[in-house]
């Protein structure tokens, strides 16, 4: 996906006007326009701040690299699990399984 596209994705997803992400990132509207039909790319500090805007990383931003299918709140969450004890670890993820188990299941039926 296109970061215009992207860009577009996530600011209806916030119920934002072009203006509103002008002003969160400080560029123009007309320049957050030409972003989101990709007639412009814009430069890394530009992108940065509106992947902060957006509260996603860089990489999720433009759709590349290791962590670009992970928001900023789930990167943060992966981190901090990360840093638990291994027997915390086990049972959270004993738990996180079961949930996600119990969802897909779900779902299956659902369909």
């Amino acid at each position: 996906m296109k970061i215009g596209n992207k860009i577009i994705e996530l600011r209806k997803a916030k119920n934002w006007s072009q203006a509103d992400l002008a002003d969160k990132t400080q560029v123009s509207r007309v320049i957050v326009g030409r972003y989101e039909r990709n007639e412009a790319a814009p430069s890394i500090d530009i992108a940065k701040k509106i992947a902060d805007a957006f509260d996603v990383s860089l990489d999720f931003l433009v759709g590349e690299g290791q962590n670009a299918t992970f928001d900023k709140q789930t990167l943060r969450l992966l981190q901090d699990i990360e840093g638990l004890e291994p027997t915390i670890k086990e049972k959270l993820f004993f738990l996180a399984n079961a949930v996600i188990r119990d969802a897909k299941t779900k779902q299956a039926y659902a369909s």
